[in-house]
């Protein structure tokens, strides 16, 4: 029994703060009762800010009211629907049209096709508004 004593003696002074874990005692954990919690919307933090505005009137939909402006296009003679603007060779893809392209730039001219009569590249070109009729090679 002496010798453990001296031991606990040994680390309690070799070790101040490890000691209490020798001890047999311990603190009671303080914690708040379940009812005393306060929730960030029980402090009403942001007030009225989500609320609707009645005087902005009816909500509507927040996209194109519209939609967008399909064109009829047609690929190698297969009718084809492109957005307006929309890239060529994402229109190509999307009709499984298969176009080989190089650079992506408009460099080397290894996507150029025939959009309405007139020599394009795909990498570069837009579906013009309207009607419009690509021939690729």
């Amino acid at each position: 029994m002496k010798s453990t004593s001296i031991l606990s003696l040994v680390v309690a002074v070799a070790v101040p703060h490890v000691s209490t874990a020798f001890t047999a005692t311990r603190t009671p954990i303080h914690r708040c009762p379940e009812n005393a919690r306060i929730q960030s919307t029980q402090l009403d933090l942001f007030g009225n800010a989500f609320k609707n505005d009645d005087s902005l009137g009816k909500p509507q939909n927040a996209g194109l009211t519209n939609g967008p402006k399909i064109n009829e296009v047609t690929i190698n003679g297969k009718p084809a629907k492109a957005v307006a603007g929309q890239k060529v060779s994402k229109v190509l893809a999307s009709a499984r049209v298969k176009m080989t392209y190089s650079c992506q730039k408009g460099n080397c001219g290894t996507c150029e096709m025939l959009m309405n009569g007139r020599v394009e590249k795909a990498c570069l070109a837009k579906i013009p508004q309207g009607k419009c009729n690509i021939q690729t090679y």
